[in-house]
Order: structure tokens, then sequence, then C-alpha cells
């Protein structure tokens, strides 16, 4: 029966812990940024026609569709990698984790847009929702991956996983019991089984 590492599981909950401060961080500055009210002299009405505001600031140039669209795809982008470390999703796969997230940041803007229709000032658009969902998708599928990387542990790639005589040892050939008496193991290149070695009580 293996025993988790307090180390492991510390730093595990640890990275859990700060996920889950930063997530309620940032949605507190996105709902402040999308709920808030607004003093505008006048209103455009709202747009429920899907891609109809992306492809009118396209046909305006790049540089003001960026400042027009760019601020609802990298507002809510922080939320793509936030909540898989909140959720500890460190070791789970990525293409779940790639759906759940997208799906919870849809989920998410759909929430915020629907509150948006009572709060004045605020333009109600179904492509903010595309946006939205967008930026959170990149930031799951581009940034998580990089930050899994380099906060999962690295146990197992060090340099005790090679044998004496400077074979690489299998990873499933290496079983132990509570005791830590080794039962077998085998190198990369196929040998057979070694004599089982027990060690001599005091």
């Amino acid at each position: 029966m293996q025993r988790l590492g307090s180390g492991g599981l510390t730093s595990a909950s640890r990275i859990r812990a700060a996920g889950l401060l930063l997530l309620a961080a940032h949605l507190c500055l996105v709902g402040w940024l999308m709920l808030r009210p607004l003093s505008v002299p006048w209103m455009a009405p709202a747009n429920l026609h899907p891609l109809a505001t992306i492809r009118a600031e396209l046909a305006d140039g790049p540089r003001a569709a960026l400042l027009e669209l760019g601020p609802a795809l990298l507002l809510p982008a922080p939320f793509g990698v936030l909540l898989p470390l909140a959720t500890g999703r460190l070791h789970r796969r990525l293409p779940g984790t790639l759906a759940r997230t997208t799906f919870a940041g849809a989920m998410l803007s759909v929430g915020l847009t629907l509150v948006r229709t009572g709060v004045s000032g605020q333009l109600v658009d179904v492509d903010t929702v595309l946006l939205n969902t967008a930026g959170v998708a990149l930031a799951a599928g581009l940034v998580f991956p990089l930050v899994r990387r380099g906060l999962r542990p690295r146990d197992g790639r060090r340099g005790g996983d090679r044998l004496p005589d400077g074979g690489q040892r299998s990873r499933s050939a290496i079983r132990q019991t509570d005791t830590g008496v080794r039962l077998r193991e085998e190198t990369s290149q196929g040998s057979p089984p070694r004599a089982t070695r027990v060690g001599m009580a005091p």
C-alpha cells in the first residue's frame, strides 16, 4: 500500500488554494467591469445576431477591431487557466480539461450577459459571449498546458530510474512492498527477472 508524501500533498493543496484565491479575485474583477452601471449619452440596440458585431468591427480595419474586440477576448481569458488550477486538474487529461473549462467559461459569459440586460449603460451583445468563450478556450488550450507542465511534480524523471550497469529500468518492472523489499526488476532491453533479494533482519 503506497503512501503519498506529505510534501507532494502539501504542494498540491497550496496550488489549489492559490488557484481558488486568484479565480475569486478574477471573477470579482470581471463582474465589476461587466456589470457596473455606466452613464452614457446614448446606447446602441442590443445585438442578438451572431458575428454581426465582429464583422462590423473587422470591416473598420485590424487596429479598430483589436481595440474593440480585444477586451472581450482577453478579459475572461485567465479563467481558462485559473479554473483548472482551482479544481485540481493538474493530473487530468488535457482534452477533458479543455472541454470542461470552455463549457464553464461559456456558461459564465451567458450568465453575465443575462444579468447585463438589467444594468444601465451596458450593451447586450451575443458576440461578447462568443469572444469570451474563445478567450477562455485559447487560454485553456495554449497557456494552461505550459503552466501544468511547470507545476506538476517531476518524480520519476530523475536519475534514480537507471540501473547500476547503465541500463534503463522499466517503470512497470519495479514493484515494492510496504517494507521496501524489491520483488523484481528488469532492464528496458528485456532481460529476464533477477532473483529476489530479501533483506536480513539484524
